[in-house]
């Protein structure tokens, strides 16, 4: 599907996609798998950040920042808006619909020389005036090709849940028993085995974790018994019949 969403952008027409899954679950392994399939595009990358959340516009000027020298393309008022909100000049704080439009352009015009790829990671960190603009910007694209991907964890009460998504659910269980048996390194009872699998979901960051605090006793002895509160694994999720599911991505890298 990521592959879908760049070769529609590589062709001319904007795609929007989020990526979510529970922590662990192999979104930003996703998003890296965009990035080096993005051939002949120019990627953007930025990151939601937990303590900068109060911070207005602080996400979108992450993602902005490759972008500014285009900033004297944009129509004045679009200009103006977005310096403020970056606090390039003075003023009053900025219309919020002209920053979305500011972004909207400026987006645009990045892509006029090449394909542009905008890979944003932990998305349920941003700040709220960043959601709404880039939601604003995500909406109203159309012939241009750009290929904007979220990933987030399972969506709450914000902007991005109106986009399309993907839901990445862990790893089937004969990939999940193969990771597994690369992090273990040597001897693993198959109980021991099935029981770490059961209790993580198949969940890639857990299958790889888990084992770190145990023993080589332990885990080829066939009595351990996971618990999955004291790893800090979350617990499966649980999907409604009609979101749509994806695998995490194989060893090969492949979605």
């Amino acid at each position: 599907m990521l592959d879908g969403v760049l070769d529609q952008a590589r062709w001319g027409s904007s795609a929007v996609l989020v990526v979510r899954g529970e922590p662990g679950i192999g979104k930003t392994a996703l998003l890296d798998y965009a990035a080096g399939r993005a051939a002949g595009f120019r990627v953007i990358r930025a990151w939601g950040v937990e303590s900068e959340m109060e911070l207005a516009f602080a996400g979108l000027h992450q993602l902005c920042v490759p972008m500014l020298g285009r900033l004297d393309q944009l129509p004045g008022p679009q200009r103006d808006a977005l310096a403020v909100a970056f606090g390039m000049r003075e003023g009053p704080a900025p219309d919020r619909f002209l920053v979305g439009l500011a972004v909207l352009s400026l987006l645009a015009a990045t892509a006029e020389d090449q394909p542009l790829a905008c890979l944003v990671d932990d998305a349920q960190w941003l700040d709220q005036a960043t959601v709404q603009c880039l939601t604003f910007a995500a909406r109203r694209l159309l012939a241009e090709p750009i290929a904007m991907i979220f990933a987030a964890r399972e969506p709450g009460d914000h902007d991005l849940a109106g986009l399309p998504w993907l839901t990445v659910t862990g790893l089937g269980d004969a990939d999940a028993r193969a990771l597994l048996a690369s992090a273990v390194g040597g001897r693993l009872d198959a109980e021991v085995r099935d029981r770490i699998v059961a209790e993580t979901g198949g969940n890639p960051l857990a299958l790889l974790q888990l084992p770190r605090g145990l023993g080589p006793a332990e885990l080829a002895g066939g009595f351990w018994l996971p618990d999955p509160a004291a790893a800090g694994q979350p617990h499966r999720n649980q999907l409604s019949p009609a979101v749509p599911v994806a695998s995490a991505p194989d060893a090969s890298g492949c979605c």
